[in-house]
């Protein structure tokens, strides 16, 4: 089973930024946490600050991987480009944020993404990320 970790705009900084809201942690920890946690499990991971590489990784990844982790980040709430390309594509994609985006300003709890995911998380930082690969490793199993 192969899974693509995508993650978007500003989550390089993970572990500087703003700590209190989205834990001390790096990236580069939690890519870390889930290769040992999940040794059976062949993880593709990228990190882009850009709205287009993500399309691509998307697209790239639909015919590569049997489930992705989306964390869009800030273009959960701005890219209808995102949405469309989770939509056009068929690989279950699982949105996941570190924070608990309902509970924080409002423009947060707008996900143009959600509606097309094959399952959302939020709130649980790491564990969030750990979630999701069991979530499409059981629907993998499920399914075979």
């Amino acid at each position: 089973m192969t899974i693509g970790i995508l993650n978007g705009p500003n989550l390089n900084l993970l572990g500087t930024r703003e700590p209190h809201i989205y834990g001390s942690g790096s990236l580069d920890d939690l890519i870390d946490e889930l290769h040992l946690h999940f040794k059976e499990i062949e993880m593709l991971h990228l990190q882009s600050n850009h709205e287009g590489v993500l399309i691509d990784t998307l697209q790239k990844w639909d015919s590569e991987t049997d489930g992705i982790i989306l964390n869009p980040a800030a273009y959960t709430h701005t890219s209808i480009a995102l949405a469309d390309t989770v939509a056009a594509i068929e690989t279950p994609v699982v949105e996941v944020h570190l924070s608990d985006v309902e509970s924080r300003e409002p423009f947060r709890k707008i996900s143009y993404i959600r509606p097309h995911c094959a399952h959302v998380i939020f709130g649980k930082g790491f564990r969030g990320y750990h979630e999701a690969v069991r979530w499409l490793f059981e629907r993998k199993v499920k399914n075979t």
